[in-house]
């Protein structure tokens, strides 16, 4: 094939439930082997957290929306010759083709690259693909295609119920499920077709182990499988929910070969160039298979299984896109192989997704087919126990390994049954309290359908703890070693001893008792190879490497969730980068499958670790860097500053006083009150009366806000004292170790962000942010604008001087964040992190100054150059917006408070903030409204402020219905507003049914108050709009601004511009 002179990459956009981090890892790579080539890169992606859309990685990149419209504008400026889908995940792949199918490439030459379109087709169309496999004599359930609900219900009818529900071109098992019966067909059909016009209806194989493989083939028909996976959960979870083992551990010889080889037939026969994965279901009854699905483009499952292997899927995939055959590329591990060779691991991995259900009232925390998880973690060891360990300690959940829960110890058996039954997202505590009331493996595989070959597994870790419990102390050497080789941590054991973490580090170095370093060189050692990618074990003796004794350690922010997401990978990645340049060796210490970070070309060492004490204390200890920067992977490093430090360790930057200073909620506020800087009214929580005092006394709101915590966790704004009651005991709960402060809570106020970076307590840059919401939306859920537009000129003075003197007081040195309130130029501070922030990259990338590049260069005292003092004189406008996830977390009412519950975020440039806010809010899925528009725009003030915004919808020429109150307002002042009645109501035409029908393009329903739960017919709008797929603002500043954008770009238009020409 004749090598084109231009690629157009599409990214993934926001990171949501489904579609993560890991395409910003493929769509890296793919850009790097782009570069090698000498092909210039084009890339679209409005996801400005990422690392691929860093300066450097394209030639030019688009902070646009992935839709077919402006993916189509920029074909038309930049005139490229070929395209790559297969990198920015489902998004990608819909949008590429639905331009295809418009005749797009064809009128504009544009070749796609890699898997053929008609072969992609072949994938998504379910009806076309189950066609195909039955060609060959591949087996498939049985099922029938429909295009419309009648025809659902017939299939289900003649294949027989349960049946399975999935929709075509869906993400991340959007829309699926399992159906029962007719009545929960026709509830899931009305979401399905709401995302998707094909629906397939399939036999359902309940009890079936799903087996995964990772299958390359490059356009002269070679073919490897680079990797088999294996769900430890049965046919039903969705694999990405699903904990997932590789390799494959329970499937014969024969399983393995037979699926490998129809693998290999079927990937073939498609037609596939570059890279796939292929899921099954078997029976382990009778090992007979059948093919669920084939994902014709890079996947999280790919992530995870280059990962697994350290072979790079995403760059060999871009590689043979381009016509090279799997000879010509080198194994970039070892050095010495081609990519032709399939990789052999002598190591078990471990996959565990991360949910966090628990931020969400009223959500279902049941799992299925749908995914509901918003990152995952990897755990690398010799053995399964030992790998499961260290993945459920990475999830961040608290979890210290394999335990008996309290939520479980509690439960009477029938109960215990039911939750053994019906899969939630603990259901693996579940089975380790059954286990622990000797319940046989039989019975737990009966409840369960999980493989007897895990459960004895897991058995054996609770044989181990029980040992550990009875034994006498100090724990025998022996035991001791048996607890760690099966993935027991110092505090996993100090607690079953009643010693302690410490008492148990301690015990371990007295007997010697070290991990060993292993590296992972993708062929079990059957070939040499110099690797810099690393994991811990107590099995086997000796090292793999050298200590280094030099360098600068990195930990890692851990797995995506609600928080801490790409941002902070982008974020460490930078300042590897940076320490690199300067000629400082790095180490980086991360557990994240999805990130960038963890990719072996990154850094000089990579551990793919336990963010612990006790594990960054081993590798630290093993190689004895100069130093660990600890401000770059968001809270969790951050959190360990001050145990490390006392541990010994030498911390780079701020000082770990200054962190707890800055982190302490009430040593915070206290040094605010030193330094004569305003702040909201507080007290530190003593007693329950006491609090309830504070809070007659400075009148409700108020707010109770716990120390040391991302997100907002734990955070809430109390209205009355019942709600105060139970918001303290969640509070207290969350950080124990740590007192927890009560501050007045003030209503109407504006939010605004200063991100900078300081130099032994000098500020050297600082970017300025405003939020469009009022305060009282997280800050990681707000909408974020830089330069701040709106501010008064005096008050950028006083957050200026504010800022300045706290820099000074911590003597910072490195990235910090402080987080302002104000009213009428009256400022009050709220909190000050010591670290980058989750909208360092934004602003980064708005301002166009690196400031991970300028605070590493602080951190490690070298040259910083003469940066502009701040973001203030920019001559365009950057909008943050946030990526919500609603859709799938059933039952989560989507109104927006002061604990964050974004999944990503997307950022966009422009002239002005219209353009840039219109591009952003079309990149985290609105659309641009054309005929009916539902208004219920809540209490009177509300009302009132958008009554000049509802006359600019009615202007533009759209149909406004309104709810009662919202109906006679507008009447009253001369607007046009069709009635519609609540759902609860029993008169047509009904908002309900309305939704249901999708004949609304836009739902305005803003919350009438905040001190009790919402009434139902508020509630039911909110919750149906997401279901059916229906854009909806709960902020009436939001909304206007959204208004505002619409009628001011349908006026001038919209700015098409590469990120590299704001300059």
């Amino acid at each position: 094939m004749k090598t084109p002179k231009s690629v157009l990459v599409l990214g993934s956009g926001g990171l949501k439930i489904g579609q993560a981090g890991e395409f910003d890892y493929s769509g890296s790579q793919a850009l790097k082997a782009l570069r090698e080539e000498g092909i210039r890169s084009i890339l679209i992606n409005p996801n400005i957290a990422t690392i691929q859309t860093s300066e450097g990685m394209a030639d030019a990149t688009y902070f646009l929306p992935l839709t077919p419209e402006y993916v189509k504008k920029v074909i038309e400026k930049e005139r490229p010759e070929g395209i790559f889908l297969s990198f920015g995940g489902q998004t990608a792949l819909n949008c590429g083709m639905e331009l295809y199918d418009e005749g797009v490439f064809y009128k504009h030459g544009v070749e796609v690259l890699g898997t053929p379109v008609e072969a992609i087709r072949l994938t998504e169309d379910r009806e076309l693909f189950a066609n195909r496999l039955k060609r060959i004599g591949a087996f498939t359930p049985r099922s029938i295609a429909a295009l419309d609900q009648d025809a659902a219900v017939a299939a289900a009818e003649q294949i027989g119920y349960p049946v399975m529900l999935r929709a075509a071109f869906a993400l991340g098992g959007a829309g699926s499920g399992l159906c029962r019966n007719e009545a929960q067909l026709i509830t899931r059909c009305a979401k399905a077709f709401s995302l998707s016009p094909q629906v397939l209806v399939e036999e359902w194989l309940g009890g079936w182990k799903e087996i995964e493989y990772e299958v390359v083939r490059d356009s002269g028909d070679n073919c490897i499988t680079v990797c088999n996976m294996e769900n430890f959960d049965p046919l039903g979870i969705h694999t990405g929910e699903s904990i997932v083992v590789a390799p494959s551990q329970t499937l014969t010889d024969e399983e393995y070969h037979g699926l490998r080889s129809v693998a290999l037939k079927v990937i073939r026969s498609i037609g596939i160039v570059g890279e796939c994965n292929i899921q099954y279901a078997l029976d382990p009854r009778t090992s007979e298979y059948r093919i669920i699905e084939v994902n014709a483009r890079l996947s999280r499952s790919s992530a995870l299984a280059s990962k697994a292997t350290g072979y790079p899927l995403a760059y060999v995939a871009a590689k043979l896109a381009l016509g090279k055959s799997l000879a010509e590329i080198p194994n970039q591990i070892t050095r010495v192989t081609a990519s032709c060779f399939e990789p052999a691991l002598d190591y078990c991995v471990v996959k565990i997704p991360r949910w966090d259900l628990s931020k969400f009232k009223e959500v279902d925390t049941h799992l299925g087919s749908e995914m509901k998880s918003v990152g995952e973690v990897m755990g690398i060891g010799r053995n399964f126990e030992e790998a499961l360990q260290k993945a459920l300690r990475m999830t961040g959940m608290g979890y210290p390994g394999l335990s008996r829960l309290p939520a479980f110890s509690s439960l009477e058996d029938g109960a215990l049954r039911k939750t053994l039954r019906e899969p939630t997202d603990k259901r693996i505590f579940a089975v380790y309290e059954a286990l622990s009331r000797d319940w046989s493996v039989s019975s737990i595989h009966r409840l369960t359908a999980i493989d007897p070959w895990f459960l004895h597994k897991i058995e054996k870790v609770r044989r181990i703890e029980a040992e550990i419990i009875a034994a006498p102390r100090p724990l025998a050497r022996k035991l001791l070693l048996s607890a760690k080789k099966a993935g027991f941590s110092d505090s996993q054991i100090g607690v079953a001893v009643e010693t302690g973490e410490k008492a148990i580090r301690v015990l371990r170095e007295h007997y010697r008792l070290f991990p060993q370093v292993r590296q992972i060189d993708t062929l079990a050692a059957e070939f040499p190879a110099e690797t810099n990618y690393l994991y811990m074990t107590y099995s086997g003796e000796g090292h793999d490497i050298r200590l280094s004794s030099k360098g600068v350690m990195v930990p890692g922010s851990g797995p995506y969730r609600i928080g801490s997401s790409v941002e902070f990978d982008w974020c460490c990645v930078n300042a590897i980068q940076t320490a690199r340049s300067l000629g400082r060796s790095t180490i980086m210490v991360n557990c994240n499958p999805e990130t960038v970070s963890t990719d072996y070309d990154v850094c000089d060492r990579l551990y793919f670790e336990e963010l612990s004490l006790e594990r960054i204390l081993d590798i630290y200890e093993f190689e004895r860097p100069e130093g660990m920067i600890l401000s770059m992977g968001g809270q969790i490093p951050n959190t360990l500053a001050t145990r490390l430090f006392e541990a010994g360790a030498v911390i780079l930057g701020t000082s770990p006083e200054s962190i707890d200073r800055a982190e302490d909620r009430h040593k915070f506020s206290s040094l605010l009150d030193e330094l004569d800087i305003d702040q909201p009214e507080w007290r530190e929580l003593t007693t329950l009366d006491e609090a309830k005092g504070f809070a007659a006394e400075v009148s409700y709101p108020v707010l109770v806000r716990p120390s040391y915590v991302l997100s907002g966790a734990a955070m809430n704004v109390a209205w009355d004292e019942a709600s105060l009651s139970s918001f303290l005991a969640l509070a207290k709960g969350v950080s124990p170790d740590h007192p927890v402060v009560i501050s007045k809570f003030i209503e109407n106020s504006k939010e605004i962000e200063v991100d900078a970076v300081a130099r032994h307590g000098k500020i050297l840059y600082n970017a300025i942010t405003e939020h469009i919401e009022n305060a009282g939306v997280h800050s990681g859920d707000a909408t974020v604008v830089l330069p701040a537009q709106r501010l008064y000129i005096e008050t950028i003075r006083r957050i200026r001087r504010i800022s300045a003197a706290i820099a000074q007081a911590l003597r910072i040195t490195g990235p910090f964040n402080i987080q302002f309130i104000a009213q009428r130029n009256k400022i009050k501070v709220i909190e000050c992190n010591l670290r980058a922030s989750r909208s360092f990259p934004f602003c980064s990338k708005v301002s166009r100054v690196n400031m991970i590049d300028l605070a590493t260069r602080a951190i490690l005292d070298e040259d910083t150059g003469s940066p502009p003092a701040s973001a203030l004189d920019l001559p365009w406008v950057g909008v943050k917006a946030a990526q919500f996830s609603f859709s799938r977390l059933h039952g989560a009412d989507p109104v927006l408070g002061v604990e964050m519950a974004s999944t990503g975020e997307v950022g966009c440039i422009g002239p002005d903030l219209d353009d840039a806010f219109l591009k952003a809010m079309l990149s985290v899925g609105y659309r641009i409204p054309k005929g009916k528009i539902l208004l219920s725009t809540g209490p009177l003030e509300d009302k009132i402020e958008f009554l000049e915004s509802a006359k600019r919808l009615a202007d533009l020429g759209l149909e406004l219905w309104g709810t009662g109150g919202t109906y006679r307002f507008l009447r009253s002042r001369g607007i046009e507003c069709r009635r519609a009645h609540w759902p609860l109501e029993k008169k047509e035409p009904n908002i309900a049914t309305m939704l249901q029908g999708r004949e609304f393009d836009l739902v305005i329903n803003v919350p009438k108050n905040n001190e009790t739960r919402e009434l139902k017919n508020d509630y039911a709008i909110r919750r149906a709009a997401v279901d059916y797929n229906i854009p909806l603002f709960t902020n009436i500043k939001v909304a206007k601004q959204f208004i505002d954008a619409l009628v001011s770009v349908k006026q001038k238009g919209m700015e098409i511009k590469p990120w590299e020409d704001y300059r």
